[in-house]
């Protein structure tokens, strides 16, 4: 080592690679952490992963064996920080939490943001969250047990109740003194909200502009009226739209009587967009709830085998299609061998529509507003891209079958079915929104249903009309 070397250097080359090039977790860190635990070397395991951030130490849990995560935790006692199971599956989470002894899980709750333990305690059943809110203070305990009487779902289960309150005489100085002065205030916050002797929300004041203002002034001088709100009760969608149409950092939120019982922050609503894009993702292929990759067997099976059997039954519908035209096609091989180009093509034009739909209606982008103009122009998309594909793919037919009027047919027949494709794309997630459907969970089947028996009934029907071919042979 040199002479100016600094000796700091030496010691993080000889700390392993937490993560490699690709962002996962890198196998040599898991390897050593794991061996850590199994001897029980709890100095080693806390210099490993005691000052990881909360982020890294859920991937870490999530990655170690079901049988090591307890043992981490035990090793690293005070080290470990109760912010790392808000970062990992619900499975392992409540896994995890019904191992634990429930004080060890109540005083690391009480280290916590309220909307963090929260988030950690709502998905336990009743018996397990009254454990552990039984070993907390009264105090901690009557607000998490508030907060969770709130809708799943809803503001008043993501806001926090930390916060900075102050009454409307309070002048700028006192107020700075009291931020300054005052153990238990949350670790982040953006603004201080002026309230009523009732609790009531008058408004609220920015931090940029308290630090600007001259110490003699009275908030109720400086302070913005009328500000952003959300009820407890509304969805925390509705609650993240909010924050992305204003772009706000924080948001009061009110009770019913308009009263200020908590906060919600910009790093909670990222997490509800997070959740909610991953719910439509996963309701477009047909899964629903809140699977994970980390949930067993049996649950995965009866998360799918619903709409696996909806499919299932309309598959029979464009089977019985194909049913009516088997002499057709017992006549004309080559009917069998193009019949499912018509309909997957048609399929995928249709999926791309009704994509395009279910996020228009979940940003709120489409309504009866522009319904009928993205009717019209979805319809038209399907004539000129049916056109297109028409005739490429009745050139090719033609061809490979010497046959030009099969080319022309397979042609008439993909036109139609791009033209449903795109109709029926915008107006079944359209009608199953107004029948308080989810439209992202139920399109995909029934669309598919839709374009396979076009498809097949319009090309083998063409074909049975201008060949001249009887339905029975």
């Amino acid at each position: 080592m040199t002479a100016d070397a600094d000796p700091r250097d030496a010691t993080s080359e000889l700390e392993p690679e937490i993560r490699d090039e690709d962002g996962r977790l890198a196998s040599g860190f898991v390897e050593e952490v794991a061996e850590a635990i199994s001897a029980n070397d709890s100095a080693r395991v806390r210099d490993l992963s005691g000052r990881l951030h909360e982020s890294d130490l859920g991937d870490l849990i999530e990655t170690l064996g079901p049988d090591d995560r307890p043992k981490l935790i035990e090793l690293l006692g005070k080290d470990f920080d109760f912010a790392a199971l808000t970062e990992i599956d619900e499975t392992v989470r409540v896994q995890l939490l019904e191992e634990l002894p429930p004080e060890t899980v109540a005083k690391g709750m009480r280290e916590l943001d309220s909307d963090d333990a929260v988030y950690i305690l709502e998905d336990l059943d009743e018996a397990d969250r009254a454990r552990i809110l039984a070993q907390m203070p009264a105090l901690d305990r009557v607000a998490l047990t508030r907060s969770l009487d709130y809708p799943e779902d809803s503001a008043g289960r993501r806001m926090q109740t930390e916060f900075v309150a102050a009454p409307p005489f309070w002048t700028v100085g006192h107020t700075i003194d009291y931020i300054a002065d005052t153990d238990g205030l949350p670790d982040t916050f953006y603004e201080i909200f002026v309230v009523d002797p009732a609790h009531k929300l008058l408004g609220s004041v920015p931090l940029d502009r308290l630090l600007r203002t001259r110490r003699s002034r009275l908030l109720s001088e400086i302070l913005e009226e009328n500000p952003r709100t959300i009820r407890a009760t509304e969805d925390q969608e509705q609650a993240a739209r909010m924050f992305e149409r204003y772009n706000l950092v924080s948001a009061a939120v009110v009770d019913d009587a308009g009263r200020l019982v908590g906060v919600l922050m910009v790093d909670d609503i990222l997490d509800v967009i997070e959740e909610e894009a991953d719910e439509d993702l996963r309701a477009l292929g047909g899964v629903t709830g809140d699977e994970e990759i980390s949930d067993p067997v049996l649950y995965t099976a009866r998360s799918r085998i619903f709409w696996l059997l909806v499919n299932l039954a309309t598959a029979f519908v464009s089977a019985s299609v194909i049913g009516l035209f088997e002499g057709t096609i017992q006549q004309m091989v080559a009917l069998a061998v193009l019949m499912p180009i018509v309909a997957s093509m048609g399929g995928n034009a249709g999926t791309q529509t009704m994509t395009v739909a279910v996020r228009a209606l979940a940003t709120r982008d489409l309504g009866s507003h522009n319904a009928r103009r993205l009717v019209r122009r979805e319809t038209l998309v399907g004539l000129v891209n049916g056109v297109i594909l028409a005739v490429l793919v009745g050139t090719f037919a033609g061809g490979w079958f010497q046959n030009a009027q099969l080319g022309l047919i397979i042609g008439a027949a993909m036109v139609t079915n791009f033209v449903c494709a795109g109709l029926f794309g915008i107006l079944i997630p359209l009608t199953l929104d107004k029948l308080k459907a989810d439209p992202a969970v139920a399109s995909g089947v029934f669309l598919t249903t839709v374009t396979d028996t076009v498809g097949f009934f319009s090309f083998l029907g063409l074909a049975t009309w201008w060949f001249g071919i009887g339905l029975g042979g």
